[in-house]
C-alpha cells in the first residue's frame, strides 16, 4: 500500500505532503480545489504519461514521490530485472523538467518508464479518468475471470500452460532440427573432414610449449653446446677446477671443524654443496650429449609447431580449445547422423501434447463459461445495487490461437441502457461508471486480486441517495484487507471513511496552491456536514453527519 506521497511543484500544488494507510482513505474537498490533481500526481509516479503542463507555473520541474509497502505482493524479480535495489519499502520517484528530461526512479536506480510503468500496475490500480484501468484492458479480463473460477479452473490453466509449453518446446526443437537437417550433407562432410583432420594429428595438451622449447634448443645448439663444455671444464676438468678448490676448502675446514660448532656447520654446508655440484657432472654430459645439430630434425619438429599452431588458430587459439572443439564437433556429427530417430520422437511427443493441450483446453473452455454464467448474474446483481438498473453485463468468449491460458479470448462487454446491445466497456463507459464497475468486481473477485491498493475517483458520478450509501458499504467492504483511497462528493461515502483528509485550494495575491489536512473525529463533523448542506453549516446538517458518522 501506498505510506507516503510527496508532491512538489506539480499544477497547483506547490508543496504537499501526505501519510496514507490501510483501509477506506477518504479525500473530500470543494470543487476545483484540487482532488483529482492528487491522483494525478499519483498516477503519474506509478508510470503514466506525463508532459510538462503538469509543472507548476513559476518552477523548473515538478517531482511526485511515493513511498510503498508492497505487503505480500512479490516484486522482486521485476526489480532485480530492472535493476533496483530489493528494498521495502519501495521508494518510486518520478521528476519531470521544463527542458523535457523525464526521470524515474526506483530505490533511487534509474529506470525506463515502461519499467516503472509495469511496476506501478502491480502496486495500484487507479480508476477514473487515468490509464492505470485493468478493466478496460481486454487481454486482463481472461486473468480476472480465471482468478474468480478458484483453484479448479487455476489448477486446470496451469495443467494447460504445462502442455501448451511441452508442445511448443518440442515444436521449436524440431524446426531447428530440419533446420539442420536441411543443409546436413554439407555440415556432415564438414564436420567429417574437420573431426579426421584433428584426430589425425595426434594432439596432446602442451606439445606446443614442448616443440617451442625443443626448437629453442636446437636453434641454438652450438651456443648451449660451447657453455655448457665450458662450464663443465671449468668446474669439473681443469687443474684446480672449482670442485677440486672446494674439495680442498671442506678438508681443510675439517681439520678444525671439532674445535666450533660454526665451523662445522659451515664445513657441512660447503660438504652438501661439493655432492650437489659433484651430481651436475652428469647432467651437463647429457646435455651436451643430446645437443647435436640436426637439419633433418630441425625441419621436421618446425613443420609439426606450424601444423600444431594452423590448428589452434582455426579451432580455438589453443591445443586445448582444438579438442574440445573435436569433442563438439563428435557430438554434432552423432546428433546429425541420428536426426531421422530424433525426429519421429519429436513428432511423437508435439501429437501427444497437443492431443492433451486440445482436450485440457477444452475442459478449461467449457469450465470458464460455467463461472462466467455465474460472474454475469452477481456482478449484474453489484450493478444494480450500484445505480445501474438498466445495465446488462456480459462476459463474451470468441476462439483464439493456442496459447498458455488456452483457446478462449474473453472480453467483458456491457450495456448501461436497455435495448443496447452490449460493447466494450472501453466504448460505453463514463470514468464514474468504470470506477463503479470495477467496484463491483473488485467485490466479487478482490480477495483473488493481490494489487494492494485501488484509488477511485469519480465514483460517485451519477448516484445519489440510497445508491451512495450502498457505495460507501461496497467500498468499505473491499478495503477490509486492502488499501482504498476514494475521492468523493457525497457524504453517505465519506462517512464510511477509517481515515479522512479535507484538501483545500488556498489563494493569495502571488498564487494558489493546494493543501491536505488530515481530520479529526470532530473536523470529519464539519466536513461531512459541509457535504450535506453546502458552504452554511447547519446545526442539523451537523446532526445527520454525526448520525452518518455512527453507522
Amino acid at each position: 500500500m501506498i505510506l507516503h506521497v510527496d508532491i512538489r511543484d506539480f499544477a497547483i500544488i506547490k508543496e504537499l505532503s501526505l501519510d496514507l494507510h490501510d483501509g477506506l482513505n477518504i479525500l473530500t474537498g470543494e470543487t476545483g480545489a484540487g482532488k483529482s490533481i492528487i491522483i494525478e500526481a499519483v498516477s503519474m509516479a506509478l508510470g503514466s504519461r506525463a508532459d510538462t503542463e503538469y509543472i507548476r507555473t513559476g518552477a523548473e520541474k515538478a517531482s511526485v514521490t511515493l513511498v510503498i509497502d508492497p505487503e505480500d505482493n512479490d516484486i522482486s524479480g521485476l526489480l532485480e530485472e530492472m535493476g533496483a535495489s530489493d528494498d521495502t519499502p519501495v521508494v518510486l520517484m518520478r521528476e519531470l523538467s521544463r527542458s523535457g528530461r523525464n526521470v524515474c526512479r526506483v530505490n533511487g536506480s534509474i529506470v525506463p518508464l515502461s519499467s516503472m510503468n509495469r511496476l506501478g500496475k502491480r502496486l495500484a490500480d487507479i480508476h477514473g479518468q487515468y490509464d492505470h484501468q485493468s478493466l478496460l484492458d481486454p487481454d486482463r479480463h481472461i486473468d480476472m475471470l480465471d482468478l474468480y473460477g478458484g483453484t479448479d479452473l487455476t489448477d486446470l490453466r496451469s495443467k494447460v500452460k504445462e502442455y501448451y509449453d511441452a508442445y511448443t518446446s518440442a515444436s521449436a526443437e524440431l524446426m531447428q532440427l530440419r533446420k539442420r537437417i536441411s543443409d546436413s550433407a554439407r555440415q556432415k562432410e564438414l564436420l567429417r573432414f574437420e573431426l579426421n583432420e584433428i584426430e589425425s594429428a595426434g594432439l596432446y595438451a602442451g606439445e606446443d610449449e614442448e616443440l617451442e622449447e625443443q626448437l629453442a634448443v636446437m636453434k641454438n645448439s652450438e651456443k648451449i653446446f660451447s657453455a655448457v663444455s665450458e662450464a663443465r671444464e671449468t668446474v669439473f676438468e681443469r687443474d684446480g677446477s672449482a670442485l677440486e678448490q672446494l674439495s680442498y676448502a671442506v678438508s681443510g675446514l675439517e681439520s678444525v671443524s671439532e674445535y666450533s660448532k660454526e665451523i662445522a656447520k659451515i664445513c657441512e654446508t660447503l660438504n652438501d654443496a661439493y655432492y650437489q655440484i659433484e651430481d651436475l657432472n652428469s647432467s651437463m654430459r647429457h646435455i651436451l650429449d643430446s645437443v647435436e645439430y640436426s637439419e633433418e630434425e630441425l625441419n621436421i619438429k618446425t613443420e609439426r609447431l606450424e601444423a600444431v599452431n594452423a590448428l589452434k588458430r582455426r579451432f580455438g587459439g589453443s591445443i586445448e580449445a582444438v579438442l574440445a572443439y573435436a569433442s563438439e564437433a563428435a557430438e554434432s556429427l552423432r546428433s546429425i547422423e541420428n536426426s531421422d530417430e530424433r525426429i519421429a520422437e519429436l513428432e511423437r511427443e508435439i501429437s501427444l501434447q497437443r492431443e492433451y493441450f486440445d482436450a485440457s483446453a477444452a475442459r478449461l473452455s467449457k469450465l470458464r463459461k460455467q463461472v462466467a454464467a455465474e460472474l454475469e448474474k452477481r456482478i449484474s446483481k453489484e450493478l444494480s445495487e450500484l445505480n445501474f438498473g438498466n445495465s446488462d453485463f456480459r462476459v463474451s468468449f470468441e476462439s483464439a490461437p493456442v496459447s498458455a491460458k488456452g483457446t478462449d479470448r474473453v472480453e467483458f462487454l456491457m450495456s448501461t441502457n436497455r435495448g443496447e446491445p452490449p460493447r466494450p466497456l472501453a466504448k460505453i463507459a463514463s470514468g464514474g461508471e468504470l470506477s463503479r464497475i470495477m467496484l463491483a468486481m473488485k467485490r466479487i473477485i478482490g480477495e483473488y486480486d493481490s494489487i494492494p491498493t485501488m484509488i477511485f475517483d469519480e465514483i460517485d458520478s451519477g448516484i445519489s441517495g440510497s445508491a451512495a450509501g450502498v457505495v460507501g458499504n461496497k467500498l468499505l467492504s473491499i478495503a477490509d484487507g486492502r488499501q482504498i483511497i476514494c475521492i468523493t462528493h457525497l457524504p453517505q461515502i465519506a462517512s464510511k471513511g477509517r481515515h479522512h483528509y479535507r484538501i483545500e485550494k488556498l489563494s493569495d495575491e502571488i498564487s494558489t496552491h493546494t493543501t491536505v489536512t488530515p481530520l479529526s473525529d470532530d473536523e470529519r463533523v464539519e466536513e461531512i456536514a459541509r457535504l450535506l448542506s453546502g458552504t452554511e453549516i447547519t446545526d442539523s446538517a451537523r446532526a445527520q453527519a454525526k448520525e452518518l458518522l455512527n453507522c
